[in-house]
């Protein structure tokens, strides 16, 4: 199975109407929203099942029982993180500055704090003919890598027999869910837009793939509302000697397409056109890449 993976090196791009789109045209069998800190890709996957759904736990977090509790302080003391502070004649907890070391359980002379198991995302699994996978982290937790390859394998995992391409929706940026999410995967299409931080964040984003030993591709959506910069990208993607897989005008149909919730392949317009020929060129790739 082919796993290819769309990324943006920064949010509002268009990425996850790409990965919609991508996943309409290929009618992939197993496809993944690995944004797991705002997943949005379910808003035009319509899915007629409910999902399976489980817990996803991280690292242990600190809790003092107050009864137990001597309130020397040197929990606080030695905490780096600076997450336990004193609240009148007692210490707490802050959970969300919490990094879950346990040194303040080792230090503990009455033995007053516990390391407790701690529930920071949820993982679903939408399954019938084909396989969703995604995952939401909850507000302020921090374990968004390891939540991402745990949304990978339970997509490999599930997925349909003959199941040729995976089509996984990426975060924007080059952080831990991007790191994540770039492992064991074919191909990655970097979807950019027409604007100096777009050209920044696009030259970010290829330096991590090149890192990561993963071979990019780019297309340009709303190339038309600064045909200067997307001349730009093309030649910075000549220059790097990066696949170009084509351009995406802006096109009001996406709009009303993710307001009703649908994928803009569910409308005739150019952008729809447009990135059918994206779609084209970049599975040609995957397919060379292959017999090579």
């Amino acid at each position: 199975m082919k796993q290819l993976l769309i990324l943006s090196g920064k949010g509002g791009t268009g990425k996850t109407t790409v990965a919609g789109a991508f996943i309409k045209i290929s009618q992939a069998k197993a496809y993944a929203d690995c944004d797991v800190d705002a997943p949005n890709l379910h808003l035009l996957m319509s899915q007629h099942v409910n999902p399976e759904q489980k817990d996803f736990y991280g690292l242990d977090k600190a809790i003092i029982n107050q009864e137990s509790c001597a309130a020397c302080g040197l929990c606080a003391q030695y905490c780096r993180f600076d997450a336990i502070q004193k609240n009148g004649k007692v210490y707490q907890v802050d959970s969300f500055a919490c990094e879950g070391c346990g040194l303040c359980d080792e230090i503990c002379p009455v033995k007053a704090i516990s390391m407790t198991p701690c529930i920071v995302g949820n993982l679903k699994m939408y399954k019938a003919k084909d396989v969703f996978s995604t995952a939401q982290l909850k507000m302020g937790n921090g374990n968004s890598g390891l939540l991402v390859s745990e949304v990978k394998k339970q997509m490999k995992n599930n997925k349909p027999e003959n199941t040729h391409l995976a089509v996984i929706d990426g975060s924007p940026g080059i952080g831990c869910p991007v790191i994540a999410s770039l492992s064991g995967v074919d191909m990655v299409l970097i979807v950019t837009e027409p604007s100096l931080s777009g050209m920044s964040d696009l030259d970010r984003i290829v330096k991590t793939t090149h890192k990561l030993q993963v071979k990019p591709a780019v297309c340009i959506n709303k190339y038309d509302t600064n045909q200067q910069i997307s001349n730009k990208i093309k030649d910075y993607c000549e220059k790097e000697g990066i696949l170009f897989t084509g351009m995406i005008p802006y096109d009001n149909m996406v709009i009303k397409a993710v307001n009703q919730g649908r994928s803009i392949m569910d409308y005739e317009c150019e952008a729809r056109e447009a990135i059918k020929k994206v779609y084209q060129n970049t599975i040609k790739h995957i397919e060379l890449t292959e017999e090579k």
